[in-house]
């Protein structure tokens, strides 16, 4: 089974940065997508990011440009760089497989708190 473990949050002012991490236990890691998923406050959970085994990448527009998403095959983990945050993105943010959300059981995840 896998298990998915989030770091990284935490509370910024706009125009900040964090990254976050996904470490997966598992040995299926290096040939899922990965997605980076986000719940809003009154909103339902979207996919913010996914990357694919082969590393191809892609983007919601809302956070084109600002966030990168990479992974680390060798150390099982994903990341998610997040640049010039703005309050609309203050969420928890969760990993799971980037074409069948919820495949995978959910982790905790990882609140980020942006302020203005």
């Amino acid at each position: 089974q896998v298990q998915l473990a989030e770091s990284g949050g935490g509370t910024v002012q706009s125009g900040g940065s964090l990254k976050l991490s996904c470490v997966f236990s598992g040995s299926i890691f290096r040939n899922n997508p990965i997605g980076w998923y986000r719940r809003a406050p009154g909103q339902k959970r979207e996919q913010v990011a996914a990357i694919s085994s082969s590393g191809f990448a892609i983007y919601q527009d809302s956070v084109q440009g600002r966030f990168t998403i990479s992974r680390d095959n060798a150390k099982n983990t994903v990341y998610l760089e997040m640049n010039n945050l703005k309050p609309e993105d203050t969420a928890v943010y969760y990993c799971n497989d980037g074409d069948n959300p919820g495949r995978y059981y959910w982790g905790q995840g990882t609140q980020v708190t942006v302020s203005s």
